[in-house]
Parts: C-alpha cells; structure tokens; sequence
C-alpha cells in the first residue's frame, strides 16, 4: 500500500493536496493556451466552464483513492491561499509525472522547486526505481527543467496534443542516478 498525499513544502511553495474544493481556483487558469497547449489532446480545448471540476471529481480524486495518482496544488507560502498551478505523480507506464503553471508565474524557478521535492517523494517515499516524463519537444521550458533535473530522452515519437500531432520525446531517470544526484545535498547522521 502506498503512502496518502502528504503536504509538502519548498523554500518558496506549499504543495497541498488536492481537495475538490480546488477547483474552481483551478478553473481560473488552466483554461489558458499558454497553460494547455503541450498537454496530452485528452484535455478538452476549448476548455469547458467545469472542466477542472470534472477532471478533479472524475478523475484525479478516484485515482488517489485507488492508490495510482497523487495531486497537488502549487501555492506561494506568501500566499497559501491562492492556487497557481499542480502537480501529479502517476504510476503510468511511461508517464509518472505531469504539471502546469500559471503564466504569469512561469519561469521563476517554481516548477523546478515543485518538482524537486514531489520527485524526492517518488523515490524516496513511493520507492519507484525510475521516473518517465513525455513531453512535446517544443516545450522548451518544460525540456529545460528535465535536462537540469538530470533525465535523458530514452525515445522519441508523436503524440497528439491540444495544440497538434506533435513531435514527442520520453525523458527518463533511474533512482539510482536521481539519488547519485542527492549525495551532497543529503545529509546522513547517526
């Protein structure tokens, strides 16, 4: 069996667990081009007005319940109450980790934050051997972060996404390089 949700925190970021009330904070953003065009074309476009309902009750809470998925909503600690993205682990074959944020909080180093510690809880407390990500090879942004988290491309392919059939690449890191990684930073006592 494993480990419910837990709350998880950064230097910067609250990481709550998805609740159903989150919703329509979510709704707020999500519903962006700039937020949705390289995820997977299972995300209706244009998005509809209970979109985020319909996916948070139907889909992501079941999954938690079942043990599969663990969600999150990104926060600001300056600011807990407001919502400006999520996260999620899944035990998908290739396909275990899948987030956005909003733009208007996009490259300041928040996703990298997000995903170091929900990343930690992967390996370290789900006790996976290794992570997979797709992502569409134009996501710049999100290929950056995969590079200085230290994955790879294991393969490349097309899929089909919001925006388009797409050129796809997989990204991939073992535990065992994801904790080769972690030696300076942890630290082991007695």
């Amino acid at each position: 069996m494993y480990p419910s949700t837990p709350q998880l925190t950064t230097p910067r970021l609250l990481l709550k667990p998805l609740q159903l009330g989150d919703a329509a904070a979510i709704q707020l953003h999500f519903g962006q081009w700039e937020v949705v065009r390289y995820l997977n074309a299972r995300v209706p476009w244009p998005y509809p007005d209970d979109g985020a309902l319909r996916f948070v009750q139907d889909v992501c809470l079941p999954a938690v319940a079942r043990g599969e998925q663990w969600h999150w909503t990104i926060r600001l600690l300056s600011d807990p109450e407001a919502v400006i993205g999520s996260i999620s682990l899944m035990l998908e074959p290739d396909n275990n980790r899948g987030f956005w944020l909003a733009p208007a909080w996009q490259g300041q180093g928040y996703m990298s934050e997000a995903c170091a510690v929900v990343d930690t809880f992967w390996f370290v407390d789900l006790q996976q051997p290794v992570m997979r990500v797709p992502k569409a090879a134009s996501n710049t942004g999100s290929r950056k972060l995969s590079e200085r988290a230290g994955m790879r491309v294991i393969r490349r392919g097309e899929s089909d996404y919001v925006s388009g059939r797409l050129p796809e690449e997989l990204w991939e890191i073992s535990g065992e390089e994801w904790r080769r990684r972690q030696a300076p930073t942890l630290a082991i006592t007695d």
